[in-house]
């Protein structure tokens, strides 16, 4: 594969460490909606971020399999609609597998930029469903998720890559 100029080589990912985040993230999106906040529409889906996060970085282990199953639990534990999440993290998952070649190589904050469509459309699917089946409308402060979970997209970048970033290595011999 050819590297942008400047791009550090990665360590591969430790599975053990893409399922774990996975289920921390789904861990804080249950506890965020138990916490002050409630089921607030307009704060962000941490699972979604890592979602698409692991979908374009390790699209051979977290795909669209895995954004249904994840999306069935968050849908059970909310009491919601059975498969409004699940409908709207696999075609999330679809979309960032099929743009995760491109994406890699802008820089993290143009990232940001060119997931925003992506977390907007999962969030429109979702709004969807649950007007689709006579439920209320939020309320227009649902618009501020997406943007939101894209504000957060470098620090997930920078937090979920942290542990395959390459020690310094002192050895001049060596060119890896």
């Amino acid at each position: 594969m050819i590297m942008r100029p400047g791009h550090q080589l990665l360590l591969p990912a430790s599975p053990f460490f893409i399922w774990g985040s996975l289920v921390i993230a789904l861990a804080l999106n249950m506890l965020q909606n138990m916490g002050l906040w409630g089921r607030a529409a307009w704060t962000p889906d941490l699972l979604a971020l890592v979602l698409v996060f692991w979908s374009i970085h390790q699209p051979q282990r977290v795909g669209i399999g895995a954004a249904f199953v994840f999306g069935i639990l968050l849908d059970v534990h909310q009491g919601a609609l059975l498969g409004q999440h699940a409908l709207s993290y696999t075609v999330l998952s679809f979309l960032a597998i099929a743009i995760h070649r491109r994406l890699l190589w802008f820089s993290v904050p143009s990232q940001a930029l060119q997931v925003l469509p992506l977390f907007a459309a999962s969030h429109a699917i979702e709004l969807a469903a649950r007007m689709a089946t006579g439920g209320s409308f939020p309320g227009f402060w649902m618009f501020l998720a997406p943007l939101l979970e894209s504000f957060l997209w470098p620090v997930v970048s920078v937090l979920l890559l942290l542990p395959q970033r390459r020690a310094p290595n002192p050895d001049a011999h060596r060119p890896l």
